[in-house]
């Protein structure tokens, strides 16, 4: 919602502010007054293309700046904030700069920025409707979304299931393809698969058999030096048995001292705890002397178990280095056993008995059932609110004094189905019976455009109110930020009956949004909340000096500003409107009764 507006310096407008309320304002003036400009700063805060002839003349630039009330998390205060605007609280501040030579500077929530983020930011926030601006519904996809909109919660999910099966169907597509395209270098992996695994089932290797052939050829390799210390040290143990003579032992002299100790065991507690470290002491040395005995008994020094061992150890080396290609590096034979087991998976899923050509056919298939089911039931959900929209349109048209004229809404099936449905939807104009269907924009003038644009706003809005009564769930607070609609050339070619139409159906929308319109009929303002005036003044050229020469800037001054009209001021600017004439008394009392009716009106409905 525009909470203000200030211009300096625009066209014909010096300097001036306009304070809008949330409802209906009505924006009135003389013809040539200034009204244009005000429309004009409107749009280069909505980032519309700054023209440098705007700048009024003799100044040195053109100043605009905004302040918007919006929503905190609405889309449009997550799109500021992305630009690196800050919100003050819940107004977000706009300019534009546009120099007299040179280019325009824009300004949003403190940063500069882009004109292309005020149109961005702008969009979520205002809706345009005038002869040379562009309109909210002028896309397929916002006539698409409008005709959508009628439906309510229940058909916006039927919308989403739509989009989420369709996504589905364009993912099973793309692996499907994807798996065709690749048919080649799947054939090249399985072969490789395959060589790798008949590699490892010939090699036949054991869980750790590089480690232990590792200990055992370091064994075998060293079997005379083993042997040798072995030897050397059980008989230093426990002598040779093969020695002729009584040579000394470590097992012998510790019995011996095991023997002398015995006898005063138990008299001194210090002797008998040395001794019995001493009998400990043969324990061990003959236990180390029975082992040393069963190692020497199971070595092998055979040339050809270690000749074994290493044309083994050199298999699976290769083995280890050559499988799994030259980016995959294979430590042990622990990870190629684990390898295998993966490429064994892998080999599984590409050349199994149901091969992924089958199963991703099958499921693209799925897809498209459940896609076809779904645009079947959003394409005849479309039909009913089509025909909803045209009658209500329609109607809404008789009332705005464009008897003949009729809404068409056209559903025109696609070749296949599409990301919002299997039709394109497009909002198009009779603008007499018998005449042809044209889109929105091509059978109609300016102000019937316009109007057009008022009817289907009306009815999409009270459609949207409509639903919010009937969702008795629904726990959100009132819309304290409505969207602003703005209507130029509505009343062109029009007056009486059809003036009063248009401002009761402004009046409407208004009740949840914010309107401003520019009109020269005072049936359509009578029904606004604010009317704000454009006036124009011609301030007269100095004096001449006083020597009678011209002192060189003589030229008279025009300045424009805008202000608010209550109570009586508001009637003689009625009556103005009415007859041109501020003063006329039946001009003051026509203009007093059209306020009245609106009043009585407004509240009747």
């Amino acid at each position: 919602m525009i909470d203000s507006l200030h211009i300096e310096d625009l066209g014909v407008i010096e300097e001036t502010d306009l304070v809008l309320s949330p409802g209906l304002n009505a924006l009135t003036g003389e013809t040539g007054a200034g009204k244009t400009m005000v429309l004009t700063s409107l749009g280069l805060l909505l980032g519309e293309r700054a023209e440098t002839t705007a700048v009024r003349t003799g100044a040195d630039r053109a100043l605009v700046e905004g302040a918007f009330a919006l929503d905190p998390a609405s889309r449009a205060a997550d799109r500021a904030r992305e630009a690196g605007a800050e919100l003050d609280e819940d107004l977000l501040l706009a300019s534009r700069t546009v120099p007299a030579s040179g280019r325009s500077r824009a300004h949003l929530g403190g940063r500069s920025v882009p004109s292309s983020v005020l149109a961005d930011v702008g969009n979520h926030l205002v809706s345009v409707h005038g002869q040379a601006d562009q309109l909210r519904l002028r896309s397929a996809a916002a006539q698409r979304a409008a005709l959508d909109s009628l439906g309510g919660p229940e058909h916006a999910a039927l919308c989403r299931e739509y989009a989420r099966a369709y996504r589905a169907r364009r993912a099973a597509a793309e692996a499907l393809e994807t798996w065709r395209s690749g048919a080649a270098e799947r054939a090249a992996e399985v072969a490789r698969l395959r060589t790798w695994l008949e590699a490892v089932e010939e090699l036949d290797p054991e869980p750790g058999e590089d480690t232990a052939l590792t200990a055992e050829a370091e064994r075998l390799d060293h079997a005379e030096d083993l042997r040798r210390a072995a030897t050397t040290a059980r008989t230093a143990l426990t002598g040779d048995e093969d020695a002729v003579g009584d040579d000394p032992d470590v097992t012998g002299l510790i019995a011996a001292a095991d023997r002398a100790l015995a006898p005063v065991t138990g008299v001194d507690p210090a002797l008998t705890e040395l001794a019995g470290r001493v009998h400990q002491l043969g324990i061990l040395a003959a236990d180390v002397s029975a082992e040393l005995t069963e190692y020497l008994a199971g070595l092998d020094a055979d040339p050809a178990r270690l000749a074994w061992v290493q044309n083994r150890r050199g298999a699976l080396s290769r083995a280890l280095r050559e499988l799994g290609g030259p980016a995959q590096e294979i430590d042990d034979v622990d990870a190629l056993l684990a390898l295998s087991r993966a490429w064994a998976e892998r080999l599984t899923e590409i050349d199994g008995p149901q091969d992924g050509q089958t199963r991703l056919t099958e499921a693209l298939a799925a897809s498209d059932a459940e896609l076809a089911g779904l645009a079947q039931r959003l394409t005849a959900a479309r039909e009913g609110l089509a025909a909803r929209l045209e009658e209500a349109v329609t109607a809404e048209l008789e009332g705005l004094q464009m008897k003949g004229s009729r809404l068409v809404v056209a559903l025109d099936a696609l070749d296949e189905p599409g990301p919002t449905g299997a039709e394109t939807v497009a909002l198009q104009l009779v603008s007499h019976p018998g005449a042809p269907a044209l889109a929105l924009g091509k059978g109609a003038s300016g102000g019937e455009l316009s109007r057009i644009m008022l009817a289907l706003e009306v009815v999409l809005a009270d459609a949207s109110q409509t639903l919010g009564d009937q969702d008795q769930s629904a726990q959100e607070p009132e819309n304290l930020y409505p969207r602003t609609f703005v209507f130029d050339e509505i009343d062109a070619g029009v007056g009486g009956r059809a003036a009063r139409e248009i401002g009761r159906r402004l009046a409407r929308l208004a009740r949840r949004n914010q309107v401003v319109v520019v009109t020269h009929l005072a049936q359509v303002a009578a029904w606004a909340d604010t009317q704000l005036v454009v006036r124009k003044r011609i301030d007269p050229a100095p004096d001449a000096s006083a020597d009678g020469a011209a002192t060189g800037a003589t030229a008279p001054r025009t300045r424009t500003s805008v202000v608010r009209v209550e109570g009586e001021e508001r009637v003689t600017e009625l009556a103005r409107m009415l007859s041109g004439h501020d003063d006329s008394e039946a001009a003051l009392r026509h203009a007093a009764e059209l306020l009245d009716e609106a009043r009585v009106a407004e509240s009747q409905e």
